[in-house]
């Protein structure tokens, strides 16, 4: 297992990431809301603290059943994930998996929950596009890492894959957990297997000699709600 702790300048986020992460695409926000999202990420740069673990894990990809099947460092226990055939094409020809879980941070988390009880909607929303942006960043630098251990066997990896999208069920999060061995980065599940704190990501990454990295992969997901897609049209 892999866990680090993380600074807001570790994630090298920019204020156009949070612009576009608030819809903005090729506009550009009045001179308020960029002053306030200005104030905002100076205001939480100094005690912001993300975090990720991952682990490496045996399995192979199940083409002809769409799942995903995990075995654990004993081998007495299998995990079939029924990530759909989206998923399991891109994870075609992984060697292993990268379980992950990468968040904004507790933290975050209460400064959140402190403007919700003031009422303030506006900085709220802007709030959720910054730890948005935080959350996804903390798990680009997870990538990094993993890259960096994988490099010695000179193995590549895909895409990240989380609960949720791509017609993998969210409620499969009960089944990841588990496998990280309660080290989750301080991430908990609720009954309906959303995670808090709440701007967290959590997945899986195929890793092999022949597996392929697609550095834009909506045209091959036929989700037409999906946020990310969103944000590209």
């Amino acid at each position: 297992m892999t866990e680090q702790t993380l600074t807001y300048d570790d994630l090298c986020v920019s204020i156009g990431n949070v612009f576009e992460e608030m819809g903005y695409g090729d506009s550009h926000p009045d001179a308020d809301t960029v002053r306030e999202v200005e104030a905002m990420i100076g205001g939480v740069r100094h005690w912001l603290r993300p975090k990720f673990a991952f682990s490496v894990v045996r399995g192979e990809v199940s083409d002809g059943s769409n799942t995903v099947v995990i075995h654990n460092a004993d081998a007495s226990r299998q995990v079939v994930f029924e990530c759909g055939k989206i998923i399991t094409r891109q994870l075609r020809k992984s060697e292993a998996f990268a379980i992950f879980v990468c968040t904004a941070g507790q933290e975050y988390q209460d400064y959140m929950d402190r403007l919700t009880d003031e009422g303030d909607m506006v900085r709220l929303y802007m709030a959720h596009s910054i730890g948005s942006v935080i959350a996804e960043r903390c798990a680009d630098r997870m990538e990094t890492v993993l890259q960096h251990q994988i490099d010695k066997l000179s193995w590549k990896r895909t895409n990240r894959f989380s609960p949720g999208y791509c017609g993998w069920h969210v409620s499969e999060q009960h089944k990841l957990f588990p496998l990280f061995g309660g080290h989750t980065a301080d991430v908990r599940l609720t009954d309906s297997a959303l995670m808090t704190p709440i701007k967290s990501v959590s997945g899986i990454i195929g890793i092999g000699h022949e597996v392929r990295y697609n550095d834009y992969s909506c045209g091959l997901c036929d989700y037409k709600d999906c946020y990310k897609r969103r944000k590209r049209s």
